[in-house]
């Protein structure tokens, strides 16, 4: 029988490649997906989603006439956060949301994998959301981490709404002060200690993590392929001997 992952935390950069990644794997077969890239039939919870239900809240509180509480609206109506603390309120929503939504069903596991999708950035962000993650959540848990550069990111980011533009008004890109506040910078580099890969201590688990680079940009499913197949495979081998 195939290995798949139970948990797969999917990190990186704004814009980095992993709605892509989704996206990809969105179109390959159930069987193909679970031997190629140890994923099975999959669901995706993404902290991006309960971000815009606060934005969308801030539109509320102003037609109350009340203060906005977590975002700020540009002159090209793109929202801004503006309140870090909004992103450790969404490791607590992945705490609770997880055990109600999949630990409490053991079953799922049998033949699916959950995408745990989130970007953080500064000097402790993804140490405090990674050591804030309950270990319920991380105790079947790996993380493969889409790496790109602050200028790689901000780039795709406007590339892809100029893009959307052309096809819908809903069309979303994350403002140049928020990605320079929020993302500029980050820790993974520090906490895995400059390795590739490797397995990182969380609640005396040990969690397996690949840093698989994402540069240069391709819609090729031939370079994608080895890509993630490469850092996949690599990553079940460590999830198999932690």
């Amino acid at each position: 029988m195939t290995a798949t992952f139970d948990h797969l935390l999917i990190l990186g950069r704004p814009a980095s490649g992993k709605s892509e990644f989704i996206d990809f794997m969105i179109k390959i077969d159930d069987a193909t997906r679970a031997e190629k890239y140890h994923i099975g039939k999959f669901e995706g919870l993404d902290d991006f989603v309960w971000l815009w239900e606060k934005f969308e809240e801030d539109d509320l509180w102003e037609k109350i006439n009340k203060p906005r509480l977590y975002s700020q609206i540009y002159e090209d109506k793109n929202y801004g956060l503006i309140k870090g603390e909004l992103l450790d309120f969404c490791i607590e929503k992945f705490n609770f949301e997880i055990p109600k939504k999949y630990l409490s069903r053991p079953e799922f596991y049998k033949d699916n994998t959950l995408l745990i999708e989130f970007s953080r950035g500064g000097e402790n962000g993804y140490k405090y959301a990674l050591n804030h993650l309950s270990k319920e959540v991380l105790k079947n848990a790996a993380i493969l981490f889409i790496l790109v550069t602050f200028d790689e990111s901000w780039r795709r980011n406007v590339a892809r709404y100029e893009q959307k533009l052309k096809h819908s008004i809903l069309a979303h890109k994350v403002p140049r002060e928020t990605m320079e506040r929020f993302y500029l910078t980050n820790d993974w580099e520090e906490i895995t200690n400059g390795n590739m890969h490797g397995h990182l201590n969380l609640h005396d688990l040990k969690v397996p993590f690949v840093t698989m680079n994402n540069e240069p940009e391709s819609v090729d499913p031939v370079i994608l392929d080895e890509r993630y197949g490469t850092a996949l495979n690599k990553l079940m081998e460590l999830f198999q001997n932690r």
